[in-house]
């Protein structure tokens, strides 16, 4: 351990990333078919307030690219049944990724 603390905080944070995807994979099938719904609804979100946003075009129509394929790359995940924690991680990406997006837009 370094006299920073790092390696406890990142520890913390791989234990609940570590918590969360054990619980995500025992019920898969169920927490998959929700995400994709909880998603697509931020990732819909973050597109209109991307849209209606007074930046400038092209920043604009990069940032809806990327909430759009983070989205349908969690989409395609589910559907061509990828491993379990690849799945996980393009999930949090996703959601990470929107909230963002949402959170820059509005401030």
């Amino acid at each position: 351990m370094t006299h920073s603390g790092t390696d406890q905080k990142s520890s913390k944070l791989k234990k609940f990333h570590k918590h969360l995807f054990l619980e995500f994979k025992k019920g898969q099938m169920g927490y998959a078919t929700i995400a994709i719904i909880g998603q697509s609804c931020l990732g819909s979100a973050a597109a209109m307030v991307l849209l209606i946003s007074e930046m400038a075009m092209i920043p604009k129509m990069v940032l809806l690219f990327f909430v759009t394929i983070f989205c349908m790359a969690f989409n395609g995940a589910v559907l061509a049944q990828l491993k379990p924690l690849t799945t996980f991680n393009i999930l949090i990406l996703s959601v990470a990724f929107s909230t963002l997006v949402i959170l820059f837009q509005i401030i």
